[in-house]
């Protein structure tokens, strides 16, 4: 690109100089102050933060772990961290590696940046003898958890993580052991693989046991869990505000241990939820023969206490009135005097397992035309046709079908993605809006290349005519 010849600048009339100076102004102004789509690239950022936390992995390498399979471990391990804020006043990661002994691979204090820390994490050897997971947690407790290597014992605020992931059966004890990690205040994440035994998992693992407990059938899909975890440490300061309400079926074909699942079916989905004043709003309402409202929008002002209300939802075991249902949903879940709020998107979530014994019609039409967002979901004996009288538009991403209880969680995950508002549906915590902002960035970059060429090019041709 030509420069402009400078002893002849001062030949340039003000009007053509002007135009380009106020672009690459309004450029800067707009790539420093504005961001994209008006939110300032800082901010973006801030929604990427994690809760600070003192994480260990402690990793089984015992000899039935294969080397190839140690190293999707590998890779699990540094996808979690790849989500996290890792630094001294953020989140401090440590590594146990045990078989018939233990190795502390990576203590808290030893990488204050997550780059270190995942070249560490790729140079960890499997060690290939025996399952002690009772002395490694015993480990956690008198050291890696301790002072002296880099845990916040003085700050009752920092989270005090384990996660556990093995693939046998241990020899020696860890009943006890893990009660007592648990009652120091260490939370307990077991994963299981392959030929674990899962009466173990449940042995260590933190309550709820359905929240803490995952198991996959080998080590190539343990990244499946990725997500999960990256959610389980995210704390986006950024959120939707959303007045979801749960409808669900209660009736005598659902059976006791059905329903069970059902409930941890919904607090899944709550979990994944930012569930604070200005932001997600859950009420339950059970229903079978008649509708009993468990709590309403509002009562409750954390994830903890609405799961624990869910858990002690009782079991009604009488018929199917899903129209009876969707009208008191209508009449009553969204009013104000409910807890609903003015102006907040109003989502609904209807769980069914058989045929209604009423009409639906009237009341899904009526939810839909008043803007709810029904998602209908469907096991077993429902009938597909009504869920699709039920869900919104687009039906085919707002109704779900398993034949199975034991598969709900699968349609919860997708759920997951889908019950907050179209423009906040991508997750902050991923780097999707980081993508966005760069390719933004790179096409502003590229037209102001585009414009100072035409520029220097107009002065060039300028110079040539006064120097003639």
């Amino acid at each position: 690109m030509p420069e402009p010849t400078i002893r002849h600048s001062a030949c340039i009339p003000a009007t053509m100089a002007m135009p380009f100076s106020a672009f690459f102004l309004s450029l800067l102004l707009f790539v420093q102050d504005q961001g994209v789509n008006g939110v300032p690239p800082q901010l973006k950022g801030a929604n990427c933060r994690t809760r600070p936390t003192d994480l260990i992995f402690i990793i089984d390498s015992s000899r039935s772990v294969r080397p190839n399979e140690f190293e999707k471990v590998k890779v699990f391990m540094s996808q979690v961290i790849e989500s996290l804020d890792v630094g001294p006043d953020a989140t401090r990661v440590g590594v146990i590696n045990y078989a018939s002994a233990v190795n502390n691979e990576l203590s808290l204090k030893t990488h204050r940046t997550k780059a270190t820390l995942l070249q560490a994490v790729r140079r960890i050897e499997p060690l290939s003898t025996g399952t002690m997971t009772g002395l490694a947690i015993q480990f956690a407790i008198n050291r890696a958890f301790s002072e002296g290597e880099g845990a916040r014992v003085r700050s009752p605020e920092i989270n005090k993580v384990a996660i556990i992931v093995t693939d046998g059966r241990p020899q020696d004890g860890v009943k006890d052991v893990a009660a007592r990690a648990r009652a120091l205040g260490i939370e307990i994440f077991a994963i299981g693989v392959g030929r674990v035994d899962m009466h173990t998992l449940r042995q260590m693992a933190s309550e709820p046991l359905d929240e803490h407990v995952d198991y996959v059938e080998s080590y190539s899909v343990i990244e499946k869990l990725t997500k999960k975890f990256q959610e389980a440490f995210c704390a986006c300061t950024g959120g939707t505000a959303t007045d979801l309400v749960f409808l669900i079926d209660g009736s005598k074909s659902v059976r006791p241990e059905n329903f069970e699942l059902v409930k941890r079916f919904i607090n899944q989905i709550v979990e994944s939820l930012d569930v604070s004043d200005k932001n997600a709003h859950v009420g339950l309402v059970q229903y079978s023969s008649s509708v009993r409202q468990e709590f309403p929008l509002g009562q409750y002002k954390t994830k903890k206490d609405i799961k624990a209300a869910v858990r002690r939802m009782s079991y009604m075991e009488k018929g199917t009135m899903t129209g009876q249902a969707l009208k008191y949903l209508v009449d009553n879940s969204f009013a104000i005097s409910s807890g609903a709020r003015p102006g907040v998107p109003k989502v609904a979530v209807v769980f069914t397992d058989g045929r209604s014994q009423d009409y639906i019609n009237d009341a899904a039409k009526k939810a839909k035309d008043l803007g709810y967002k029904m998602f209908a979901v469907g096991v077993g004996n429902a009938v597909e046709d009504e869920l699709k009288e039920i869900a919104s538009e687009p039906i085919a991403e707002h109704y779900f079908y398993t034949a199975d209880f034991r598969t709900i969680n699968q349609i919860g995950k997708k759920l997951q993605s889908k019950i907050c508002i179209e423009e906040e549906k991508e997750d902050p915590c991923e780097c999707g809006a980081i993508v966005k902002f760069q390719r933004k960035v790179d096409n502003l970059i590229k037209a102001l290349t585009q414009k100072l060429e035409a520029v220097t090019r107009k002065l060039a041709a300028l110079e040539n005519r006064i120097t003639v």
